[in-house]
């Protein structure tokens, strides 16, 4: 059983497992599904000032603190006691592109010449964790939510702004991968 656990699970289970959050949420609380909200909560919560946007009754959402809670840990309990050894199942056509930009460690979701303390201070590595992070934070300010609020939560509610958010979020993840990412990599 513990196996079946460590091993990733096929779009089609997995999938319908993330929107079932959906409908339990609404019918047990109604309650909407979105994690960049929370960050929100945790300000006015914590940053007792006189701004208008954290001016709000933040204990009426605690809830989602706690979802989010409770997402953190069971990333820490799964990385923890859930982790697979094995490398990181990758496209032989995309190893390939990706050896040309000196990425050959799968071992981990994100490489690790990508993704470590040391490379923050280069050019490619700056770009990549802090232009990149500001960018999704102000992304999704501007269009009002993440992913997964207006993907998952704002489609299954058949709200128009989701789905223009969701196509744009396609079509900016496209472009990002396959016009700018290069760029960036062959910095």
């Amino acid at each position: 059983m513990l196996d079946l656990i460590k091993e990733p699970w096929p779009w089609y289970v997995a999938g319908p497992l993330i929107g079932l959050t959906v409908p339990a949420l609404l019918i047990l609380g109604n309650k909407s599904f979105g994690i960049s909200s929370s960050l929100r909560h945790i300000c006015a919560a914590c940053i007792p000032s006189g701004i208008s946007f954290f001016k709000y009754d933040w204990k009426k959402e605690v809830w989602n603190l706690f979802f989010v809670l409770g997402i953190f840990f069971g990333g820490m309990i799964a990385a923890h006691f859930l982790l697979n050894p094995a490398e990181i199942t990758v496209n032989p056509q995309l190893k390939t592109e990706l050896a040309g930009y000196g990425i050959t460690d799968y071992t981990n979701q994100v490489p690790v010449q990508l993704m470590n303390f040391e490379s923050i201070f280069t050019l490619r590595g700056f770009i990549m964790m802090v232009v990149g992070g500001f960018l999704v934070g102000f992304g999704t300010r501007c269009a009002g939510g993440c992913t997964s609020g207006h993907a998952i939560m704002g489609l299954s509610n058949l709200q128009w702004p989701s789905l223009v958010a969701t196509i744009c979020f396609m079509i900016g993840g496209f472009i990002m991968a396959n016009f700018i990412l290069p760029v960036i990599l062959s910095l």
